[in-house]
């Protein structure tokens, strides 16, 4: 049996496209103790397969992480399928604020070491030991304690396009990066504030809220659910909005709008701005802010270089890139000295 795509995402989309039947973007994540990681990865393709699930799945034998978009008519069979696992029934799903038919276009379920990369020696700590989980109400209170410290759990290109307000929001590249920074820098404040912490859906603060608190915090929060599961109690609850910006998100949308407000700007001219895209050029494909005006301007690609390689033929570009591994540097590009207004 095919355990693989067939269908090149081009042809996808054009499926999704003539089919125009709603779909559900949403996400999920598990630890949970895996013992044959393979057999388990196996059983998600061709299951999902069959309900025609898209999307990125990380399984390890910590568990499991996913992102998907899920047929809206099918939806009932996968949450099925998911309660028939005994360590996903009732699992929490974040559904996305706005859905997209082609937020993913292909299905990837990926065997990892990790669901989240860490870097953490998960033997050094007690892993289940986490920290409180809040809810939105709670969490608006919490931020609102001037004994309370609020910290972005994510990366600089997610944070630069949305935050919540008052937050520390680390300039790093990698959720690993961020782990230590935040530790030094609150270091004085372990036993006497408040550490709360908050991120996309709420994976990345379930570690780190248990390495905290080995790390001599005393009163270690996260928000439940992440920012995606905020925004819905903001809006199903009538709660104040404390969210500026996007919500960054792993998929071909790239932005949940959470507030009216735009707090970034275009790398390229400086306007105001919040619209991620990648690099037309696919040796390069960077991750960065363009606005519409530069987008035809520049040939949706972020400096003339790459303006110039995407005239050239198809054949010769393929040779120009090969050699050139970008997949694991896409976001880290995002600081290119190309890019006049970067953060």
């Amino acid at each position: 049996m095919q355990l693989y795509n067939t269908l090149s995402a081009k042809e996808r989309a054009q499926i999704l496209e003539a089919a125009g039947e709603d779909r559900l973007t949403l996400s999920f994540y598990q630890y949970a103790k895996v013992g044959n990681v393979s057999l388990f990865r196996n059983h998600l393709f061709i299951a999902w397969d069959t309900m025609e699930v898209l999307g990125r799945i990380y399984v390890a034998h910590e568990g499991i992480n996913a992102q998907l978009s899920v047929p809206a008519k099918r939806f009932n069979e996968f949450k099925e399928f998911l309660d028939g696992v005994s360590f996903l029934k009732d699992v929490r799903l974040n559904i996305a604020i706005e859905h997209d038919l082609k937020s993913f276009l292909k299905l990837k379920v990926k065997v990892r070491h990790k669901i989240v990369a860490d870097g953490l020696n998960d033997d050094s700590f007690d892993v289940t030991n986490k920290g409180v989980h809040v809810a939105a109400e709670e969490f608006n209170r919490l931020i609102e304690d001037p004994d309370t410290v609020l910290v972005d759990m994510r990366n600089h290109y997610e944070s630069e396009i949305g935050h919540f307000k008052g937050a520390i929001t680390p300039d790093v590249d990698t959720f690993r990066d961020s782990l230590d920074i935040i530790e030094e820098d609150l270091k004085d404040h372990k036993e006497d504030k408040k550490l709360v912490m908050y991120c996309t859906g709420g994976i990345r603060c379930e570690k780190a809220s248990a390495y905290y608190k080995h790390k001599g915090f005393k009163q270690v929060f996260q928000l439940e659910g992440g920012i995606i599961e905020y925004a819905r109690q903001v809006e199903n609850k009538g709660l104040e909005n404390k969210f500026v910006g996007k919500n960054f998100v792993f998929d071909h949308r790239r932005g949940e709008r959470i507030s009216e407000d735009i707090i970034a700007k275009c790398h390229q001219c400086g306007a105001a701005c919040d619209n991620h895209v990648n690099c037309e050029n696919e040796a390069c494909h960077l991750l960065f802010i363009q606005c519409e005006a530069c987008a035809s301007k520049m040939d949706n690609c972020c400096s003339d270089d790459c303006k110039e390689i995407i005239k050239l033929p198809f054949e010769e570009q393929k040779i120009l890139r090969q050699g050139i591994p970008n997949s694991n540097k896409i976001f880290k590009k995002g600081r290119s000295e190309k890019l006049k207004f970067k953060k």
